[in-house]
């Protein structure tokens, strides 16, 4: 057993008491996290820019993660917590009534898969395709004006087209419009499988209220920037319930499955399941 693994034997009984991880060591700083934000940041720049903020968003992009994974795979680069630190901090506590400590872990022990979240996305994409094209019915009498409009976070044409144009289908824009959004709905259902145990007495209205929420306020600040054309036509009221039906439908499906362990205190390498040089 290497030390990285000895350091993430945190999970054993120690005086009555379950430690956490990290509670004797953590991770050792990396740029990695940063310097993948930073190309982030130029992947977005460059929708109101040019293509070589792009390009150069993709290189920072690519070297942080590089980074970052060679500091976490297979195994977590760690350094041990100071004694006299550790003396310090002690266990850890929640304080609960009149100054009652109470012990309380700071992860879920256990998360929904990541599969019932990639179904749960899907479901939760249907969802929300039904209410926007529904929209698109009501209001303007095509089921393609919704689909349109998606692409044009990435088709300029989208931005200069005229409504006759948005109203009727248009191949290349439909296949590109349904890989935006199966993208969009599998990452975001993905992000429910971790999100939802932390709140597990209201999980259906964490994902059916909150999300939708926050995405709105979101896509609300950024929307003239990102996608124009979609800010020119676009109903409020029907884009609020349309990310409702997805965090409801989508909340609804991840919160009824089965729950797996975070397998707390195992190495990363322990976690996937790899064995190197012959070790198992």
């Amino acid at each position: 057993m290497n030390k990285n693994e000895t350091n993430h034997q945190s999970a054993n009984a120690i005086g009555g008491r379950i430690e956490t991880p990290y509670s004797r060591a953590i991770p050792k700083p990396t740029s990695g996290p940063i310097v993948t934000a930073l190309g982030a940041a130029f992947l977005g720049a460059s929708m109101v820019t040019d293509y070589w903020v792009l390009a150069v968003g993709i290189l920072v992009v690519i070297f942080g993660m590089v980074v970052w994974f060679k500091d976490i795979f297979p195994d977590e680069c760690l350094e041990e917590i100071p004694a006299e630190l550790l003396a310090k901090s002690g266990p850890n506590y929640a304080i609960a009534g009149e100054g009652e400590k109470v012990e309380r872990p700071l992860f879920p022990a256990e998360v929904h898969p990541y599969r019932s979240g990639v179904v749960g996305g899907l479901v939760g994409g249907v969802a929300m395709a039904i209410v926007a094209c529904m929209w698109g019915i009501v209001k303007h009498g095509s089921v393609w004006l919704p689909i349109n409009l998606l692409t044009g976070a990435v088709v300029p044409d989208v931005g200069t087209a005229d409504l006759a144009t948005l109203e009727v289908i248009h191949p290349g824009w439909l296949a590109i419009a349904i890989g935006i959004h199966l993208a969009m709905s599998i990452a975001v259902g993905s992000l429910y499988t971790t999100a939802l145990p932390m709140m597990p007495r209201r999980p259906i209205f964490a994902g059916g209220v909150l999300v939708p929420v926050i995405v709105t306020g979101l896509v609300w600040a950024t929307l003239r920037v990102v996608n124009p054309a979609l800010e020119k036509y676009i109903s409020w009221p029907w884009f609020i319930a349309s990310q409702f039906a997805f965090g409801i439908a989508c909340g609804w499906w991840v919160s009824r499955g089965e729950m797996v362990s975070t397998m707390t205190g195992k190495t990363l390498a322990q976690r996937l399941r790899i064995e190197r040089g012959g070790k198992k």
